[in-house]
């Protein structure tokens, strides 16, 4: 890795600031017992939202050749990996404060990272398997994807949740 990001870094970075701000305006007014909250029995919750979010920076990290930015908890990955269905809470999922906590983290770390990366790393081809490969082949691809696409969908999620359970827009 360099001290100076490209353009495509740059780029990712760019974009993938916009997302994470939102995101945390998204949650900034919700409460920790609203948090958890399933207004409707397919609509997932934050908590199950941003922990799946939370799930991917140090995947991110791994791929930039970057330390991760969280310890390694087998347990939360497991709560909001893929495939997982959200349930109402029943004790299984941690505090906003510890999703948010982590899903901040985690996705500042991996803005930080794209500072130093060099095209070449963003070139490498996507290390993930299956669909994930498929879609995004690259290294940058994958990143750019997990960082704006994939988190957009999510934070949609929230954002509709938010109006399910009567509150205003965030923005």
């Amino acid at each position: 890795m360099t001290t100076t990001a490209t353009l495509a870094a740059d780029t990712i970075r760019a974009a993938a600031a916009l997302p994470l701000m939102y995101g945390e305006k998204l949650a900034s007014d919700i409460t920790d017992a609203q948090f958890h909250l399933m207004p409707h029995p397919t609509m997932n919750h934050p908590a199950f939202c941003y922990g799946h979010l939370a799930v991917y920076p140090n995947r991110m990290l791994e791929m930039l050749g970057a330390d991760a930015a969280v310890p390694a908890d087998a347990a939360f990955d497991a709560l909001f990996k893929a495939g997982v269905t959200c349930v109402p809470q029943d004790g299984r999922y941690p505090s906003k404060e510890v999703i948010m906590d982590r899903f901040l983290a985690g996705h500042r770390a991996v803005l930080e990272a794209l500072r130093a990366v060099d095209d070449e790393v963003l070139a490498r081809q996507n290390p993930g398997e299956g669909r994930l490969r498929d879609m995004c082949p690259t290294i940058g691809a994958a990143v750019n994807f997990l960082m704006c696409a994939h988190t957009m969908v999510h934070l949609g999620q929230v954002s509709a949740w938010r109006r399910a359970v009567g509150l205003p827009p965030a923005m």
